[in-house]
């Protein structure tokens, strides 16, 4: 196990120099002088320049590189120019709000999507197969965004069920927190939750045909022993690539659901640095973004190893 631990480390590293190269050049490369940005347009040329020279701007761009790259290795991603505050600094004042709602919006997924799979998978060619993959075809053609106004619509302007936007602490007590999540939480795992329905369906029809399976109902056991004990385990892998992969996404992907709830996260972050041409904090937050979701598919690499010993076999 030690081997393959220390295999699957070092393969990390190459994604990362690439990314964090693809990701700086792009930054710097798009138009746009974060001087001038914020001096505003009445400012001189002298002074403009006089910024670039405090920013580490009139750096050739190969020298800004490899000061950077040499910075974030030590855990510096730098100052951000309109906030003041280290980028790290920054970005975990941020994530809060984004884990909370990746999270909510994961357990959504898998409480819903898991069920309906195996379901699916049990009455195969039935109306419950067809209608469960016909609501699933819906929810991966429904964009989060416009899923979010729909809820937005129904449960906060008709219903009132629930507020508009908006965040609050888990100091304001559990349900002032939750209740502010629960719509984009749903708008966002909507999509990952079709996603994996149909994942676990393919995988569960695939485990379906298998000896073992005849075998285990032909010894009496119960139908929902084979199903989720027999069936869905050994249907695990392909299921966990699609969670992991759906964490990752939902982590790095909350930026347009964080904007339509005026959720104070990741999402919002970056948008707002955008518009700002904060380089250091877009820099920062897209190499984080990148390093989380790189470490989210490496867990599920060791889950594969822990759940089936013969993908570690393999690796040898």
């Amino acid at each position: 196990m030690k081997s393959y631990l220390v295999k699957r480390l070092f393969s990390l590293i190459p994604i990362l120099f690439i990314v964090s190269t693809i990701v700086f050049l792009i930054i710097h490369l798009t138009p746009g002088d974060p001087a001038s940005v914020m001096l505003g347009p009445e400012a001189s040329s002298e002074q403009v320049e006089k910024l670039r020279e405090e920013l580490g701007l009139n750096v050739p761009i190969y020298k800004q590189y490899v000061n950077w790259i040499i910075a974030a290795i030590q855990g510096d991603l730098g100052i951000s120019y309109f906030l003041k505050q280290p980028v790290m600094e920054a970005i975990f004042n941020h994530l809060g709000p984004t884990l909370a709602l990746a999270a909510i919006a994961q357990i959504i997924c898998i409480l819903i999507a898991i069920p309906i799979g195996v379901l699916a998978a049990k009455h195969r060619g039935s109306f419950i197969d067809q209608s469960f993959m016909g609501i699933s075809l819906l929810g991966i053609s429904i964009p989060s965004f416009l899923l979010g106004l729909f809820l937005m619509l129904i449960f906060a302007v008709k219903l009132q069920w629930l507020p508009v936007a908006g965040y609050q602490s888990l100091n304001n007590g559990l349900w002032n927190y939750l209740k502010f999540l629960i719509m984009p939480a749903f708008a966002l795992g909507s999509m990952q939750a079709a996603l994996l329905a149909r994942m676990t369906r393919s995988s569960m029809l695939d485990v379906l045909k298998k000896d073992f399976i005849k075998a285990s109902r032909a010894k009496g056991s119960k139908e929902r022993q084979v199903l989720f004990k027999h069936a869905l385990r050994n249907a695990l892998l392909p299921i966990l690539t699609v969670i992991g992969q759906s964490l990752g996404g939902l982590i790095t992907g909350a930026v347009v659901i964080e904007t339509i709830f005026n959720i104070p996260g990741i999402g919002q972050l970056i948008i707002n640095s955008v518009e700002r041409r904060d380089l250091p904090i877009i820099q920062g937050t897209v190499l984080f973004a990148t390093i989380t979701f790189v470490f989210i598919n490496f867990l599920v690499d060791l889950l594969y190893g822990f759940i089936d010993p013969r993908v570690r076999l393999e690796q040898k």
